[in-house]
């Protein structure tokens, strides 16, 4: 086994200025407070400006993450942008990354996996450090989604949220990531999509809800026999934040204490690929995250796609 590992060095986030309630929500569509949070969890969620993108966004969490690690443009070698709100149809939301934050010599692309995407970009960029083809990769996690929201919807309009989350992963000689597993099946697409000639979120919610709850315990249980590991030895659970019902639901199955998962869906709504680094730095900034933590990353997204992540902080 190699003794080159890939780490988490440094991590940063972005929020839009707006920020919109359950009440003020309530003003526009026919629901409630009451309704949203018992459902779901969510109290409030951050909206983007009409005129701020996706690109936007990344730069924001980009440009704090690489100053905690104190990494100048030239130090990156690799950016993968994991987004299903791209600003333009091509070129990629990581290339115009790129050239806003002027860094040269860098390759850089797209993840689309809708709410997994953050892992699967983690999963991928661990591999190119392992392989000796980067050094520092720049991994971000950027989603306007109420781009793709019908605000007459009541059953969609609710959930969603905007916002950015980054982090650097680098080379190390101590284990960071110590496994990452990812899958889909294309078989449910219809379950969770954005079609084309729609451009609005169409959502079966009862039959995501149950697949997700069973599909992300049974990751859960593999990732920790994979590495032969128990359940009490998990510091943090860090999980897509789609629905606080949807999270319990997996704790209880694998029985784990609520206080060790961290939850931020009651104030970012779901920030599909956004969700995991914006609740990791979170995490890390309200000082939860402690050196030699073992953290458990799971994510579960249309396609259906999923994903999970073992790592010592």
């Amino acid at each position: 086994m190699s003794d080159l590992y890939s780490k988490i060095i440094s991590c940063g986030s972005y929020l839009p200025e707006k920020v919109l309630t359950n009440h003020d929500l309530a003003e526009i569509v026919d629901t409630s407070h009451d309704w949203i949070y018992e459902r779901t969890g969510i109290v409030q969620r951050h909206i983007a400006a009409e005129n701020e993108s996706s690109v936007d966004m990344a730069y924001n969490a980009s440009l704090k993450a690489m100053s905690l690690a104190e990494l100048r443009p030239d130090d990156i070698d690799m950016i993968i942008v994991a987004t299903a709100t791209p600003e333009r149809k091509f070129p990629s939301t990581a290339v115009l990354l790129q050239n806003s934050l002027k860094i040269e010599k860098a390759f850089a692309f797209d993840v689309n996996a809708a709410c997994t995407g953050f892992v699967y970009a983690l999963d991928v960029a661990d591999k190119y450090i392992q392989t000796k083809i980067a050094k520092n990769i720049l991994i971000v996690g950027t989603e306007k989604m109420s781009s793709l929201l019908d605000w007459k919807d009541r059953n969609t309009c609710v959930l969603f949220g905007d916002g950015a989350g980054a982090i650097i992963l680098s080379e190390s000689n101590k284990q960071g990531i110590l496994s990452t597993s990812i899958g889909s099946n294309g078989a449910y697409k219809d379950l969770l999509t954005v079609n084309i000639d729609s451009e609005f979120i169409e959502m079966k919610g009862n039959d995501v809800f149950k697949i997700a709850v069973k599909t992300m315990g049974k990751l859960a249980m593999s990732t920790l026999q994979k590495n032969n590991i128990d359940i009490d030895e998990i510091d943090w659970l860090i999980p897509h934040q789609a629905n606080s019902r949807i999270i319990n639901a997996i704790a209880k199955k694998i029985s784990l204490p609520r206080e060790k998962i961290v939850l931020t869906v009651d104030r970012h709504g779901n920030t599909s690929a956004a969700s995991i680094p914006l609740a990791f730095d979170d995490a890390y900034h309200n000082g939860s995250l402690r050196e030699g933590d073992l953290i458990m990353l799971e994510a579960f997204g249309a396609g259906f796609t999923w994903g999970s992540a073992l790592l010592k902080f």
